[in-house]
């Protein structure tokens, strides 16, 4: 039968007819017929689009041969290891001049003062002036093969990064110093190092130093100021053989004694990163420039053709430079010649920065995504509106595990948008690390925000991460699946009952980006990196089905309790921080006791609504000293304890509320925000008794 006929016999005329018999259909069905094409081509031209992950989500690393259950991932096709990206960038010093040549000389480093836009200084500005500074480094004593170490104590600002580079152009080597290590540690680092000049931001950490080495042998003999200073501290400083220089003074003596680019091979050391360790003095790992650009390859092999960086993106420089996870983040973003915003140096101003700047790469630590899940929370303050939340958080949420992420869906106009506006409204790529986040706020916060929002895990030893969660995979509860830059295993830890075969185990690393050791520190060396060159991490992990790594314990935290049970407190301080009142914990037990107790700093914003639910009021002080609050939350925690899993002599007996937080301030954090548990227990001391004694009455 012809196709012709075909048509007929069904009454549909055939395309010769067809003008004819649309003019014929009555008008109100041409209109529903028209309405209806548009609809449809509006909803395939905005439907909603799942980003093709890189691989197999169910399979997202692989064992190697040879045994030993170690693992690789999936995104290499050999078990060859990364070490770099680019051919045309080994070393951090290749990375700035690749970023100069495919930004095409533009913006790199912006700076603002209060209520002003971002003035930016060019890549080839940049260059000219890391080549001043490097110079006069050079003219005053310095070199690659004697006196090559130079403090940097500054808070983000264009002259760090500036100053960093001056030192990697001519193989010198960056010591970065922060003033929450304390007067003792900078002390220490000094000597430990032998440093002889430090570049400073501000009279108050020249003022800082000098109190460092006052009235005693030091290295120091220069001190270079970014600022403004007056002849009494340059007075001060010569009574201690040290001279203050200018920034500006000290590019002068470069541009009249200008030395040609030395640039390091990628086995050069780039960094010395001092760590603050939770007991003890710090230590320094030593960095090369090829630990720190293999880490940078992990990540844009993991991103790539995803959300490659290029010269368009914009960072926010917040995060500490004197720690290596924004350190890394920046030379991704120079290494594709993108630019760099610094907020102005106060945590309180970081919101009306990011409006200003409008960030496309946004870094962040769980401590500001609290807060964000808070306020966002805390600002659905009727039934309404937090039924509205919930339920768009819901619709979101499933996109997600549809794979879909996306800023312009009805509930991203309706509830999300404020939210999404207040980093900026660009923001296409979040990662969060160095301390582990709640899954109920990560999950939330993707949804929330509609960009790309990785998670990753490591620490300095590994230049800063080894494990990384892939484009695609929104899930939360893992710290995603190993670089390609690096192998990991898990081995025994037989006296806590993890076993590598069980796929449970201690976290060690091996790779292009674990470190060389500690700088003059042979035996913390020798604990940190085995004969293998292994190095151990103190993390407890398991192995996911999917391949995927979940951080489960700490190793280095344990005890015995009287009865000889092991006990890792950071585990159990894990579980308790998800009770909805509590903001920090503090969990104690010795071998002279049989039981746990903990101290607990409830969450200021909430602890007032929860309480008033339970029929107590009054001021937060006065709440903290409320014996039924107190076992209020006490319930609540157990009960958290209890679902997670825990035996029952890893439960609290007991607990006392405390009204202020642990922090670096007062000697109870570290600046990376961990706790300082034999600070704790000493400032606690009185406390644990007390409660140790009511619990024996």
């Amino acid at each position: 039968m012809q196709a012709q006929d075909l048509l007929r016999q069904f009454r549909i005329p055939d395309l010769i007819d067809m003008r004819q018999y649309v003019r014929s259909l009555p008008t109100n069905v041409l209109m529903g017929m028209g309405g209806f094409a548009a609809i449809t081509t509006y909803w395939y031209a905005t439907r909603p689009k799942a980003l093709k992950p890189p691989c197999d989500l169910t399979l997202q690393s692989v064992e190697i041969e040879g045994g030993e259950y170690v693992r690789r991932s999936i995104l290499l096709d050999d078990d060859k290891l990364l070490t770099y990206f680019y051919d045309d960038a080994r070393t951090m010093y290749e990375a700035f001049i690749r970023g100069l040549r495919v930004s095409k000389n533009g913006p790199c480093l912006g700076s603002r003062k209060p209520k002003r836009a971002y003035e930016w200084l060019s890549y080839k500005e940049v260059a000219d002036r890391a080549e001043l500074i490097g110079s006069a480094l050079l003219h005053r004593g310095h070199s690659n093969t004697g006196d090559k170490y130079i403090g940097i104590f500054s808070q983000n600002r264009p002259e760090w990064t500036i100053s960093e580079l001056a030192c990697y152009t001519y193989s010198l080597v960056a010591v970065p110093l922060y003033d929450t290590l304390g007067t003792e540690a900078i002390r220490y680092i000094i000597d430990k190092a032998l440093i002889s000049t430090v570049l400073c931001d501000t009279a108050e950490k020249v003022q800082l130093i000098l109190d460092c080495v006052s009235g005693r042998e030091h290295s120091v003999r220069t001190l270079v100021l970014m600022e403004e200073f007056d002849s009494e501290l340059k007075s001060q400083a010569q009574s201690e053989g040290i001279q203050i220089l200018g920034l500006k003074e000290l590019e002068a003596i470069g541009k009249a004694n200008h030395k040609r680019p030395m640039p390091p091979k990628p086995d050069d050391l780039a960094l010395i990163c001092f760590t603050s360790g939770t007991t003890g003095n710090p230590k320094g790992a030593m960095l090369t420039h090829g630990n720190i650009i293999s880490n940078c390859a992990g990540f844009i092999r993991i991103t790539e053709g995803k959300l490659r960086m290029n010269r368009h993106d914009t960072l926010i420089s917040f995060l500490p430079l004197a720690h290596m996870f924004e350190r890394v983040v920046e030379c991704v973003i120079l290494v594709h010649g993108a630019k760099i915003g610094y907020f102005q140096g106060d945590i309180r101003t970081l919101m009306d920065d990011l409006k200003t700047l409008k960030p496309t790469v946004f870094p962040v630590v769980p401590r500001l995504l609290n807060r964000m899940f808070d306020k966002i929370f805390g600002q659905a303050n009727t039934p309404l509106k937090r039924w509205l939340l919930d339920f768009a958080t819901k619709r979101k949420e499933s996109e997600l595990r549809s794979g879909v992420v996306r800023k312009d869906s009805m509930w991203d106009k309706l509830i999300f948008s404020k939210v999404q506006a207040s980093l900026g409204g660009c923001v296409r790529l979040m990662i969060t690390g160095a301390a582990p986040v709640s899954p109920t706020v990560l999950t939330f916060l993707r949804a929330a925000l509609g960009c790309q929002f990785y998670e990753g895990y490591g620490q300095t030893e590994c230049t800063a991460g080894c494990t990384m969660s892939l484009p695609g995979d929104w899930t939360a509860g893992h710290v995603g699946a190993p670089l390609p830059c690096n192998y990991i295993k898990l081995v025994d830890v037989s006296e806590m009952n993890y076993y590598a075969a069980n796929g449970e185990g201690e976290v060690c690393v091996k790779g292009p980006n674990v470190f060389l050791g500690y700088l003059n520190d042979p035996e913390r060396t020798a604990d940190a990196i085995d004969k293998d060159g292994w190095l151990h991490t103190g993390d407890i992990a398991k192995w996911l089905p999917n391949g995927t790594l979940k951080i489960i314990d700490r190793k280095k935290h344990i005890f015995k309790l009287a009865q000889g049970e092991y006990i890792a407190p950071e585990k159990i301080e894990n579980i308790y921080i998800q009770s909805d009142p509590v903001a920090q914990v503090f969990v104690h037990g010795d071998s002279l006791q049989a039981c746990l107790v903990g101290i607990v700093v409830p969450d200021p914003d909430f602890l007032p609504g929860w309480a008033k639910k339970r029929g107590l009021e009054g001021s937060y002080r006065d709440l903290c000293k409320n014996k039924e609050l107190k076992n209020a939350i006490l319930e609540d925690i157990v009960r958290l304890g209890k679902e997670a899993g825990l035996k029952s002599f890893e439960q609290v007996r007991d607990i006392i509320l405390h009204p202020e937080m642990f922090s670096v301030q007062n000697g109870l954090l570290t600046p990376t925000l961990k706790a300082k548990r034999t600070e704790l227990r000493s400032h606690f001391r009185e406390q644990i008794d007390q409660l140790y004694a009511r619990i024996k009455m």
